[in-house]
C-alpha cells in the first residue's frame, strides 16, 4: 500500500535520492523552483538547462589564473545555442570541451595582442573539486512543450545525468519508448551535454548513452569487482555508476563516438567493460610497484 501523500513512483524516487545523496551528490527538489518568482537555481527561464549560476563560480574555481573574459567565454560557448545540430552532435561537440577545455581568445596585456587560455570544465583527478548536484522534479521547457524530468545530475552546473524512473508494476521498456524518447523529442537541449541516461523502475535498471536503442542499454550487476555476484537493482546502479569518482571515469575513460551507416552514435562502455579494464590497470600497477618500476 502507497503511503498517503505519495505517489508509487515516489516509493522508487526517494530512496534513489537518499542514496545519491549518500554517495556525495548536494539533493534538491526542483517542483516549486519558480514558486516564488525568481528561481531557488538561478534560471531565468524554465529553458535554460546549464545553471550558469553554479557553473560560473565552478570554472572560476578550476582555473584560478584564467581572465574573467575566459571564464565568460567558456560560460558562452556551453550555453550557445545548439538547435541546428543533430542531438548526437551536439553532444559530441560538448563532449569534447569537457574533456579538452574551452579554448578562450584573451587579451595579452604584454603583447598588446590575443592569447589563448583553456578553461578545464571538469578536475577529473580529484573529483571532490567539482560540485555535484542532483534536481528531482526538473521543469524544462521547449520550443513548444514542458516536460519535467524526475532526476537530473549536475555536474559544474552541466546536465550530465539522466534518470527516469518507474513504479514497480510499469514495464520497464515504457521509460524508454514514451518518456526518454518524449523528453529527447520536445527538450532536445537537456541532452546536449548528457553523458549517461539511467532508466529505473526500482527492481530493474539500465544504463547508455543518448544515441543507445533499448537494446543496447545494459544492466548493472556489479560495483567493484568482476567476482561479486550479480545483483539487478537500483542500488547497485547507482552505485556502480553514479558515485562521483565513477561517473568521471566513465565519462572521462569510457566513451567515444563513431560514424555508422545510420549516423553519429555515441558509445558507454558496459559493466563488464568498466570492471575489466580498471581491474587490468590495478594488476598491472600492483606490479610494476613490486618491482620497483
Amino acid at each position: 500500500m502507497t503511503p498517503v501523500g505519495y505517489t508509487e513512483d515516489d516509493l522508487v524516487e526517494q530512496p534513489a535520492i537518499a542514496l545519491l545523496g549518500e554517495l556525495g551528490w548536494e539533493t534538491v527538489n526542483a517542483y516549486d523552483e519558480f514558486e516564488g518568482g525568481a528561481s531557488t537555481l538561478g534560471r531565468e527561464t524554465k529553458a535554460e538547462v546549464i545553471l550558469t549560476s553554479r557553473l560560473r563560480p565552478a570554472l572560476q574555481k578550476l582555473n584560478p589564473d584564467a581572465q574573467p573574459e575566459a571564464i565568460e567565454f567558456a560560460v558562452d560557448e556551453l550555453t550557445r545555442d545548439r538547435s541546428r545540430m543533430s542531438l548526437a552532435a551536439a553532444n559530441q561537440e560538448i563532449y569534447h570541451l569537457l574533456k579538452n577545455g574551452v579554448r578562450a581568445k584573451v587579451s595579452d596585456p604584454e603583447s598588446d595582442g590575443e592569447t589563448v587560455e583553456v578553461v578545464r570544465l571538469m578536475d577529473w583527478d580529484h573529483p571532490s573539486n567539482n560540485d555535484f548536484l542532483l534536481c528531482s522534479q526538473f521543469w524544462v521547457s521547449g520550443e513548444m512543450h514542458t516536460r519535467r524530468a524526475d532526476l537530473v545530475g549536475f555536474v559544474n552546473g552541466l546536465p550530465l545525468l539522466f534518470i527516469e524512473l518507474k513504479a514497480v508494476h510499469v514495464r520497464l521498456e515504457t521509460a524508454f519508448t514514451q518518456n526518454l524518447r518524449d523528453y529527447k523529442d520536445t527538450i532536445p537541449h537537456l541532452f546536449w551535454a548528457n553523458a549517461l541516461v539511467i532508466l529505473s523502475n526500482g527492481s530493474q535498471s539500465r544504463v547508455g548513452s543518448i544515441t543507445a536503442g533499448w537494446e543496447h542499454l545494459s544492466e548493472w550487476k556489479k560495483v567493484g569487482s568482476e567476482s561479486e555476484t550479480s545483483r539487478v537493482s537500483l542500488e547497485t546502479m547507482l552505485r556502480g555508476v553514479c558515485d562521483p569518482e565513477r561517473l568521471l571515469d566513465i565519462v572521462e575513460n569510457f566513451t567515444l563516438f563513431q560514424e555508422v551507416p545510420g549516423g553519429l552514435i555515441k558509445l558507454t562502455a558496459k559493466n563488464h567493460q568498466y570492471l575489466g579494464v580498471n581491474n587490468s590497470l590495478e594488476a598491472l600497477t600492483d606490479i610494476r610497484q613490486r618491482n620497483g618500476k
